[in-house]
């Protein structure tokens, strides 16, 4: 289970419509307490392919993102991208990029009125939805 709060939720969905039309990205990092991801800090991170499509992270933000949890004593738990005019669930692309399991997979669709946030894992190419508490 990834569990956040309303502003680190609002902060993504923030990012992932500031994107549009393109793909947002970024990354999430906190704690692990048993079964339960506990968000701490959410990253925002620049689309380098600037698509609706798909999404490459900047290295250099990447880095930076990454030195700042290690300071902080916190764990990368994983990462997020936006969907601009699909489901929240992983693409064949997604899945096929997806180098670690253990680590969630955050999608926002923002296909409907409303954002939809969804978290998964996905192992080897097998993918299952991940509880989100707000």
């Amino acid at each position: 289970m990834v569990k956040l709060s309303q502003e680190q939720q609002a902060a993504m969905v923030a990012h992932a419509r500031t994107g549009l039309p393109n793909e947002a990205c970024g990354l999430f990092a906190g704690e692990v307490q048993g079964d339960e991801k506990k968000v701490k800090k959410v990253y925002c991170l620049n689309n380098l392919d600037q698509s609706p499509e798909h999404f490459s992270m900047a290295p250099e933000e990447q880095f930076k993102a990454v030195a700042d949890i290690r300071k902080n004593g916190l764990i990368l738990l994983g990462n997020f991208h936006s969907h601009p005019a699909s489901p929240a669930r992983p693409s064949e692309e997604d899945i096929r990029l997806a180098f670690d399991p253990a680590l969630s997979y955050v999608i926002i669709s923002l296909q409907a009125g409303e954002p939809v946030l969804k978290s998964f894992l996905i192992r080897q190419g097998v993918v299952s939805e991940e509880a989100v508490q707000v």
